[in-house]
C-alpha cells in the first residue's frame, strides 16, 4: 500500500541550493545605478534605508488587511515601484519586473538544483504522485528559477507566499494549499530544509513532515517534530524513506 499521495515540497534549501546576499554594498550600488538610469536618483545607502523601510511598511499593510496571519509576506515589486514614485518617476509593469529580476540577479552568489532532485521528482511522477510546492519567495524571483531548472512540469500545484501575503510556517498558509487543491491531510507529507517554517508549520497544522538538513538550515532549537529526516542532505536518501 503507498504511503502518501500528495508530496509538498518547499524550494530553496530543499530542491534548488541558492547562495543570496541582499545586503552588500555592492549589490546596492549597482541597484543605485539602474535606478539612476531612470531618474531615480539614490545614494546606494539611501536606496538600501528606502528599500527597508518600505518593505516594513509593506509587511504592516498586508497584516491589517488580513489580521488572521500570523506570518505575512509583501510582493517586492510594489516596493521597487515605491521607491521609482518616491524620485517622481513612473514605470511600467514591465519595468519594475526587470529591476526585480535584476535584483536577483546581482544579489544571487550561486544557484543549483541537489544531487537527486530530478531523480526523485521522476520517480514520483513514474509512480502517480502528485506533487506540490509550498514556497517561502517571490514570484518575481522564483517564476524564473523553476523554469530555468525545467521544474514547473513536475508540480500539480504551485503556492507562492508573496501571492498570498501569508507564509510558512503560518497554519492559514499551508490552508490555502490544501482548500486550493482539495488535498487529505491524511495523504500528504511536507518535505523541507527548515524546522520551524517546513517542518514546525506542517505539525501544526497536522500532516506528516520529512526534514532534510542542508547547509542553508538554520540550526535547530529545541525538538525536531518530523516523522522521517535525512542529516546529511543526501536527496536520494527521500526516496528510500517516503517513496513506495
Amino acid at each position: 500500500m503507498s504511503m502518501y499521495k500528495n508530496y509538498i515540497f518547499d524550494l530553496y534549501g530543499t530542491l534548488i541550493d541558492i547562495n543570496t546576499d541582499e545586503w552588500s554594498d555592492d549589490l546596492w550600488s549597482k541597484m543605485a545605478v539602474m535606478y539612476g538610469y531612470k531618474g531615480a536618483n539614490y545614494t546606494f545607502e539611501e536606496l538600501h534605508e528606502e528599500y527597508d523601510k518600505l518593505v516594513e511598511l509593506e509587511k504592516k499593510n498586508v497584516m491589517k488587511r488580513n489580521p488572521k496571519f500570523r506570518v505575512a509576506d509583501i510582493k517586492i515589486e510594489k516596493v521597487f515601484k515605491k521607491l521609482f514614485a518616491q524620485k517622481g518617476v513612473k514605470v511600467t509593469k514591465a519595468q519594475v519586473l526587470f529591476v526585480a529580476e535584476a535584483f536577483r540577479c546581482y544579489s544571487t552568489k550561486y544557484i543549483r538544483l541537489y544531487d537527486g532532485v530530478i531523480d526523485l521528482l521522476d520517480i514520483l511522477k513514474a509512480k502517480g504522485k502528485n506533487i506540490y510546492l509550498l514556497s517561502n519567495a517571490q514570484r518575481a524571483f522564483t517564476e524564473n528559477e523553476l523554469n530555468m531548472f525545467d521544474l514547473t512540469k513536475y508540480f500539480d500545484g504551485i503556492c507562492i507566499s508573496s501571492d498570498e501575503e501569508c507564509s510558512k510556517p503560518d497554519v492559514n498558509y499551508y490552508n490555502i494549499l490544501f482548500e486550493r487543491f482539495n488535498l487529505e491531510k491524511s495523504e500528504s507529507i511536507m518535505i523541507g530544509n527548515d524546522y520551524l517554517s517546513d517542518i514546525g508549520g506542517a505539525a501544526d497544522f497536522g500532516i506528516d513532515s520529512l526534514y532534510i538538513h542542508q547547509s542553508i538550515s538554520p540550526n535547530i532549537e529545541g525538538v525536531l517534530r518530523s516523522k522521517y529526516s535525512v542529516m546529511d542532505g543526501n536527496v536520494y536518501k527521500i526516496k528510500e524513506l517516503i517513496v513506495k
